[in-house]
């Protein structure tokens, strides 16, 4: 039997954005197995540094996230009210705190544990995709308010020198606060890849190795996904790759093959990806040439071929 605080509760989790695509039965299963409790005015919810143990729903109040220098000194990251949620990133890939938060009035909360947030994933493996696909567009939102804050810097005469010098302080305390929510980051100075444990195969070659049990990974933005895949592949886009990494690679054997595609004219995500993954310890990790077109072309004569012989 669904209690009353329990009706309640998932009442103001559909309205919370992250719980936005998960149907009935999942929402009320979170809603069950979550607690109620209440901060006052002024007191500390938690600290920088502590353990990610639990997710927060603001059912009503208001909280600060902020961070603390070395100095004592407390940098405002965000003032968020009812519906909204924090400590989620924390709670997803298991590092600790990256930032304070503190009541700001009396503050009514919904409270998820770890334990009982992975259980509810494992038991639902479709909620785990609707939670990577929001938290996803969130830091492609964020990644693409940054690009367009550095490509005003690249037109100073329109500025003042003044608006320029905020601008950049700006855009570096954005990358600061993103980099510190997302174990990817953003890079500032692009890395230099060792090409000595990532080679380039044929589209050819990859069909044949899909055939015996390679792992496709597609690097592109998920949006990209969206519209046009290889059949089968994972999508792995670098803002959610530690996320991601941890639900569809965790328990799977380091000298799987793995081939990784997706780049453009402007960024070559399958080679950072297929840096990470080689980072993580993988042993067979290479990257297909010219991409999904190479391997749509090669599937289209591989077809037509099967079809003169027959």
């Amino acid at each position: 039997m669904v209690g009353s605080n329990d009706r309640d509760r998932r009442a103001t989790l559909e309205r919370t954005p992250l719980f936005a695509g998960l149907n009935p039965e999942q929402l009320s299963e979170f809603a069950r197995v979550a607690h109620e409790t209440s901060a006052p005015a002024g007191s500390m919810i938690f600290e920088q540094g502590d353990a990610g143990d639990g997710f927060y729903i603001i059912r009503s109040g208001k909280v600060q996230v902020f961070r603390r220098g070395e100095r004592g000194i407390e940098t405002q990251l965000s003032i968020l009210g009812p519906r909204e949620s924090f400590g989620e990133m924390a709670l997803l890939t298991g590092n600790s705190r990256s930032a304070c938060v503190r009541a700001m009035e009396e503050t009514h909360l919904i409270v998820l544990s770890k334990n009982e947030f992975d259980r509810i994933l494992k038991d639902h493996p479709d909620a785990s995709l609707s939670f990577v696909k929001q938290i996803s567009e969130w830091l492609l939102r964020d990644e693409a308010h940054l690009q367009q804050a550095t490509e005003r810097i690249m037109h100073p005469s329109r500025i003042s020198w003044s608006d320029f010098a905020f601008i950049a302080g700006v855009v570096l305390l954005c990358g600061l606060i993103f980099n510190t929510a997302n174990p990817s980051g953003i890079r500032w100075i692009p890395k230099v890849y060792s090409h000595e444990s990532i080679s380039f195969v044929a589209a050819a070659e990859a069909i044949a190795a899909r055939a015996e049990g390679a792992v496709i990974v597609d690097a592109r933005p998920s949006n990209f996904y969206e519209e046009r895949h290889i059949e089968g592949a994972i999508s792995l886009p670098l803002p959610v790759f530690d996320f991601v990494y941890m639900m569809k690679f965790g328990e799977m054997r380091k000298n799987k093959p793995i081939i990784v595609y997706g780049r453009n004219i402007s960024r070559r995500y399958d080679s950072e990806v297929a840096y990470r993954l080689v980072l993580r310890g993988h042993r067979d990790v290479s990257i297909l040439e010219n991409g999904v077109f190479a391997w749509e072309k090669q599937e289209d004569a591989m077809e037509a071929q099967e079809n003169s012989e027959s």
